[in-house]
């Protein structure tokens, strides 16, 4: 099999594909032939040296491939063999074969092509989480999403969107026609504009219902104070940490520097009627049965038309670097994937 390793902490360039033998899958695993493998912003801080869950490096990270199952361990149905197949990996996601617990792969429903398969894991989850769990948007309610271009945003403007919910947007601004295409109400240019201020004018003073915010350090506090009474925080990144494509460690104090320590506390919680609140799906690998509810709700969703995963690109492994390259340079609209 080929793996993309991350080397050493650094730019894009330390990544490496390396050559080792296939897995075999163990008692309750199934090993899949991967077609997609996605990317999120967790890889780009792993490969920075700045992501804790990282058990170290090098290391192939990765947690989300689509692909299709040639192989069972002891305890798993045979059945499963030759089946078109989407799964959730704790890292290792960057090869083209992997093995993983038979709970954690969900099968692709007819239709739905392995790079879609690959794109809806961490990305539709954590919008479900936000959205539909914890942040409970309602018919008629607001909602800002920060990063609306992004794999997370998009994914959680269709599913607020199904809801019937006011969508605010944050991007930047040669991405606001295609947003508005896909549904957008208002849209925010966050290199030119101030979102706080936009969005009470947006909501004629009265603020957001639900916020969406993977950038961190002052943009939560300057969050909290956008919401409504009775809105909600949803705080799922500190992108905001990562200003360059190496570990700065300046700019990573500055970020922790500028978080809301002293903002949330519970009399202020209390006496504003507003709620804050933490996402993180990498931190769920206990509650994977909660997880495969959630999945089989979102293929409901897939089915209606709902739910419809964006790739922006695909790059082939030997391109991992310009792929890392293209997210951190901000020209993804949508899902970026590697195909082996």
């Amino acid at each position: 099999m080929r793996q993309i390793w991350i080397t050493k902490a650094g730019a894009p360039e330390v990544l490496m594909i390396k050559e080792a033998p296939d897995p075999a899958p163990r008692a309750g695993e199934v090993r899949v032939r991967v077609e997609a493998s996605g990317i999120n912003f967790a890889d780009i801080l792993a490969r920075m040296g700045m992501y804790p869950d990282l058990p170290g490096i090098p290391a192939v990270v990765g947690y989300e491939v689509g692909g299709r199952v040639d192989a069972v361990g002891t305890g798993v149905d045979a059945a499963w063999v030759g089946r078109d197949v989407f799964a959730l990996t704790r890292f290792g996601g960057y090869c083209d074969v992997v093995c993983v617990p038979e709970q954690q792969v969900f099968v692709r429903p007819q239709g739905m092509s392995a790079e879609h398969g690959a794109a809806i894991p961490i990305n539709y989850f954590t919008a479900w989480q936000l959205i539909v769990v914890m942040g409970s948007l309602k018919a008629g309610e607001t909602m800002l999403v920060h990063s609306a271009g992004g794999g997370v945003g998009i994914a959680a403007i269709q599913l607020a969107k199904h809801i019937g919910a006011t969508v605010i947007g944050t991007a930047s601004g040669s991405k606001h026609a295609q947003l508005r295409e896909l549904g957008v109400d208002h849209l925010i240019d966050y290199r030119r504009e101030d979102f706080e201020v936009r969005a009470r004018e947006i909501t004629g003073g009265r603020g957001v219902d639900l916020i969406l915010d993977a950038v961190g350090g002052d943009s939560f506090k300057k969050g909290y104070r956008a919401l409504a009474p009775t809105g909600r925080l949803g705080m799922f990144g500190i992108s905001a940490a990562a200003t360059g494509k190496q570990r700065n460690v300046v700019s990573l104090l500055s970020t922790l520097v500028k978080m809301p320590w002293l903002q949330f506390t519970p009399i202020s919680l209390i006496n504003e009627n507003k709620g804050v609140f933490g996402v993180n799906v990498g931190h769920l690998w206990g509650e994977v049965d909660r997880i495969r509810g959630w999945a089989g709700q979102l293929l409901d969703l897939w089915a209606q038309g709902v739910v419809q995963p964006q790739v922006a690109r695909t790059f082939r492994f030997d391109e991992a670097a310009a792929a890392h390259h293209y997210i951190q340079d901000r020209k993804n609209l949508g899902k970026v994937l590697l195909v082996p």
